[in-house]
Protein backbone atom coordinates (compact mmCIF):
# COMPACT_ATOMS: atom_id res chain seq x y z
CA UNK A 1 0.00 0.00 0.00
CA UNK A 2 1.40 3.49 -1.24
CA UNK A 3 1.39 5.66 2.16
CA UNK A 4 4.43 8.14 1.28
CA UNK A 5 5.61 10.61 -1.73
CA UNK A 6 9.05 11.76 -1.97
CA UNK A 7 10.21 14.68 -3.84
CA UNK A 8 13.72 15.93 -5.12
CA UNK A 9 13.42 19.64 -5.27
CA UNK A 10 15.06 21.59 -7.87
CA UNK A 11 13.48 21.49 -11.59
CA UNK A 12 10.92 19.13 -9.93
CA UNK A 13 9.04 21.64 -6.82
CA UNK A 14 10.80 24.76 -7.79
CA UNK A 15 11.93 25.83 -11.34
CA UNK A 16 15.84 26.53 -10.23
CA UNK A 17 17.76 24.58 -12.58
CA UNK A 18 17.84 27.93 -15.00
CA UNK A 19 19.28 29.77 -11.85
CA UNK A 20 21.92 27.07 -11.32
CA UNK A 21 22.74 26.94 -15.26
CA UNK A 22 23.63 30.79 -15.07
CA UNK A 23 26.00 30.49 -11.87
CA UNK A 24 27.95 27.32 -13.97
CA UNK A 25 28.26 29.40 -16.73
CA UNK A 26 29.22 32.52 -14.95
CA UNK A 27 31.96 30.62 -13.06
CA UNK A 28 33.15 28.66 -16.12
CA UNK A 29 33.44 31.38 -18.70
CA UNK A 30 35.50 33.01 -15.84
CA UNK A 31 38.28 31.26 -16.93
CA UNK A 32 37.94 31.79 -20.92
CA UNK A 33 35.38 28.90 -21.54
CA UNK A 34 32.28 28.82 -23.33
CA UNK A 35 29.28 26.92 -21.54
CA UNK A 36 25.73 26.16 -23.16
CA UNK A 37 23.02 24.61 -21.67
CA UNK A 38 23.51 21.75 -23.58
CA UNK A 39 26.89 21.36 -21.58
CA UNK A 40 24.69 21.95 -18.21
CA UNK A 41 21.76 19.74 -18.81
CA UNK A 42 24.44 16.56 -20.24
CA UNK A 43 26.33 17.06 -16.66
CA UNK A 44 24.78 18.74 -13.66
CA UNK A 45 21.12 18.63 -13.13
CA UNK A 46 20.26 16.24 -9.83
CA UNK A 47 24.10 16.56 -8.80
CA UNK A 48 25.39 18.02 -5.66
CA UNK A 49 27.57 20.85 -5.97
CA UNK A 50 30.79 20.03 -4.46
CA UNK A 51 30.42 16.74 -6.80
CA UNK A 52 29.99 19.06 -9.91
CA UNK A 53 32.46 21.51 -8.81
CA UNK A 54 34.88 19.04 -8.66
CA UNK A 55 34.19 17.54 -12.11
CA UNK A 56 34.58 21.17 -13.67
CA UNK A 57 38.27 21.07 -11.94
CA UNK A 58 39.40 17.96 -13.41
CA UNK A 59 37.07 18.35 -16.89
CA UNK A 60 38.71 21.98 -17.85
CA UNK A 61 42.20 21.30 -15.77
CA UNK A 62 41.77 23.99 -13.62
CA UNK A 63 43.27 24.48 -10.20
CA UNK A 64 41.24 26.07 -7.60
CA UNK A 65 40.17 25.18 -4.03
CA UNK A 66 36.68 23.89 -4.27
CA UNK A 67 35.43 24.91 -0.77
CA UNK A 68 36.04 28.73 -2.37
CA UNK A 69 34.25 28.25 -5.42
CA UNK A 70 31.67 26.45 -3.09
CA UNK A 71 31.46 29.58 -1.44
CA UNK A 72 31.70 32.08 -5.01
CA UNK A 73 28.54 29.75 -6.44
CA UNK A 74 26.66 30.23 -3.34
CA UNK A 75 26.90 34.10 -3.55
CA UNK A 76 26.39 33.98 -7.39
CA UNK A 77 23.19 32.12 -6.46
CA UNK A 78 21.87 34.23 -3.49
CA UNK A 79 21.92 37.43 -6.31
CA UNK A 80 20.41 36.09 -8.98
CA UNK A 81 17.97 34.46 -6.42
CA UNK A 82 17.35 38.02 -5.20
CA UNK A 83 17.19 39.48 -8.75
CA UNK A 84 14.77 37.11 -10.44
CA UNK A 85 13.15 34.95 -7.70
CA UNK A 86 12.23 31.42 -8.37
CA UNK A 87 9.01 29.86 -9.33
CA UNK A 88 7.13 26.82 -8.18
CA UNK A 89 6.59 24.18 -10.70
CA UNK A 90 2.89 23.82 -12.30
CA UNK A 91 0.80 21.49 -10.23
CA UNK A 92 3.61 21.90 -7.15
CA UNK A 93 0.93 23.38 -4.80
CA UNK A 94 -1.96 21.07 -6.07
CA UNK A 95 -0.53 17.65 -5.34
CA UNK A 96 0.92 18.63 -2.09
CA UNK A 97 -2.48 20.02 -1.28
CA UNK A 98 -3.82 16.53 -2.58
CA UNK A 99 -1.26 14.42 -0.50
CA UNK A 100 -1.70 16.42 3.04
CA UNK A 101 -6.05 15.63 2.51
CA UNK A 102 -5.59 12.25 2.22
CA UNK A 103 -3.09 12.01 4.45
CA UNK A 104 -0.13 10.60 2.41
CA UNK A 105 3.54 10.81 4.44
CA UNK A 106 5.52 13.51 2.31
CA UNK A 107 9.41 13.93 2.13
CA UNK A 108 11.66 15.80 0.41
CA UNK A 109 14.95 14.39 -0.72
CA UNK A 110 17.11 17.10 -2.34
CA UNK A 111 21.09 16.97 -2.86
CA UNK A 112 21.25 20.95 -1.72
CA UNK A 113 22.44 22.16 1.23
CA UNK A 114 19.58 22.79 4.03
CA UNK A 115 20.43 27.08 3.79
CA UNK A 116 19.31 26.72 -0.06
CA UNK A 117 16.19 24.67 -0.08
CA UNK A 118 14.66 26.47 3.17
CA UNK A 119 15.32 29.87 1.52
CA UNK A 120 13.59 28.84 -1.50
CA UNK A 121 10.80 26.97 -0.05
CA UNK A 122 9.87 29.68 2.66
CA UNK A 123 9.56 32.41 -0.17
CA UNK A 124 6.40 30.01 -1.30
CA UNK A 125 6.04 28.95 2.25
CA UNK A 126 5.89 25.42 1.48
CA UNK A 127 8.32 24.23 4.71
CA UNK A 128 5.67 22.85 6.35
CA UNK A 129 4.61 20.96 3.97
CA UNK A 130 7.09 18.17 4.30
CA UNK A 131 6.80 15.54 7.45
CA UNK A 132 11.29 14.86 7.11
CA UNK A 133 13.80 16.83 4.90
CA UNK A 134 17.09 15.04 3.53
CA UNK A 135 19.57 17.28 2.32
CA UNK A 136 23.01 16.24 0.29
CA UNK A 137 24.89 16.85 3.34
CA UNK A 138 23.09 13.97 5.40
CA UNK A 139 24.20 11.48 2.98
CA UNK A 140 27.53 10.26 2.45
CA UNK A 141 26.94 9.83 -1.65
CA UNK A 142 25.09 11.86 -3.19
CA UNK A 143 22.51 10.76 -6.19
CA UNK A 144 22.70 8.95 -8.74
CA UNK A 145 23.40 6.70 -5.32
CA UNK A 146 20.35 5.19 -3.35
CA UNK A 147 21.33 6.97 0.27
CA UNK A 148 19.10 9.71 0.38
CA UNK A 149 16.21 8.41 -0.97
CA UNK A 150 16.85 5.29 1.37
CA UNK A 151 17.06 7.80 4.37
CA UNK A 152 14.06 9.26 3.68
CA UNK A 153 12.21 6.23 3.91
CA UNK A 154 13.79 5.56 7.01
CA UNK A 155 12.72 8.81 7.85
CA UNK A 156 9.58 8.62 7.13
CA UNK A 157 9.07 5.01 8.50
CA UNK A 158 7.76 3.49 5.10
CA UNK A 159 9.33 0.70 3.41
CA UNK A 160 10.66 1.65 -0.06
CA UNK A 161 7.45 -0.54 -1.23
CA UNK A 162 5.75 2.14 0.31
CA UNK A 163 7.11 5.46 -1.04
CA UNK A 164 7.18 6.59 -4.58
CA UNK A 165 10.09 9.04 -5.64
CA UNK A 166 9.02 11.82 -7.93
CA UNK A 167 12.00 13.22 -9.95
CA UNK A 168 13.05 15.04 -12.79
CA UNK A 169 16.73 13.99 -13.20
CA UNK A 170 18.48 11.04 -14.75
CA UNK A 171 20.74 11.09 -11.60
CA UNK A 172 17.51 11.03 -9.90
CA UNK A 173 15.93 8.29 -11.41
CA UNK A 174 18.92 6.20 -11.25
CA UNK A 175 18.90 6.69 -7.34
CA UNK A 176 15.52 5.16 -6.71
CA UNK A 177 15.43 2.92 -9.19
CA UNK A 178 18.57 1.42 -7.29
CA UNK A 179 16.65 2.24 -4.09
CA UNK A 180 14.04 -0.34 -5.41
CA UNK A 181 11.30 2.64 -5.17
CA UNK A 182 8.76 3.05 -8.14
CA UNK A 183 10.06 6.76 -9.54
CA UNK A 184 8.17 8.88 -11.77
CA UNK A 185 9.81 11.57 -13.83
CA UNK A 186 8.44 15.15 -14.63
CA UNK A 187 10.93 16.04 -17.07
CA UNK A 188 12.65 19.94 -16.71
CA UNK A 189 15.47 20.41 -18.94
CA UNK A 190 16.30 17.56 -20.35
CA UNK A 191 13.95 14.78 -21.29
CA UNK A 192 15.78 11.47 -20.15
CA UNK A 193 17.70 8.87 -22.63
CA UNK A 194 15.86 5.35 -23.50
CA UNK A 195 18.13 3.95 -20.61
CA UNK A 196 16.32 6.01 -17.94
CA UNK A 197 12.82 5.82 -19.39
CA UNK A 198 12.87 1.93 -18.95
CA UNK A 199 14.09 2.45 -15.04
CA UNK A 200 10.96 4.63 -14.31
CA UNK A 201 7.39 3.95 -13.59
CA UNK A 202 6.05 6.56 -15.70
CA UNK A 203 7.32 10.03 -17.63
CA UNK A 204 4.39 12.67 -16.61
CA UNK A 205 4.27 16.65 -18.05
CA UNK A 206 3.11 18.25 -14.69
CA UNK A 207 2.71 17.31 -10.91
CA UNK A 208 -0.91 17.78 -12.04
CA UNK A 209 -0.54 14.28 -13.45
CA UNK A 210 0.49 12.75 -9.98
CA UNK A 211 -2.64 13.06 -8.53
CA UNK A 212 -4.51 11.48 -11.57
CA UNK A 213 -2.17 8.63 -10.56
CA UNK A 214 -2.63 8.86 -6.88
CA UNK A 215 -6.52 8.81 -7.32
CA UNK A 216 -6.53 5.89 -10.37
CA UNK A 217 -4.46 3.86 -7.61
CA UNK A 218 -6.71 4.39 -4.32
CA UNK A 219 -10.12 3.40 -6.71
CA UNK A 220 -8.14 0.25 -7.89
CA UNK A 221 -7.43 -0.86 -4.29
CA UNK A 222 -11.10 -0.56 -3.40
CA UNK A 223 -11.63 -3.02 -6.24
Amino acid sequence: MLKAVIFDMDGLLIDSEVISYKCYKQLIESYGYTFTMDDYVKDYPGKQLKVSLQFIKEHYHLDYDIEEKFQYFHQLEVQLLQKEGVQLKKGAKELLDYLHKHHYKIALATSSLASRANQMLETHHMIDDFDVMVYGPDVKRGKPFPDIFLKACEKLGVSPQEAIVLEDSEAGIQAAYDAHIPVYCIPDLKYPHEEYVQKASGIFSSLLDVIDLLEKSKNESKK
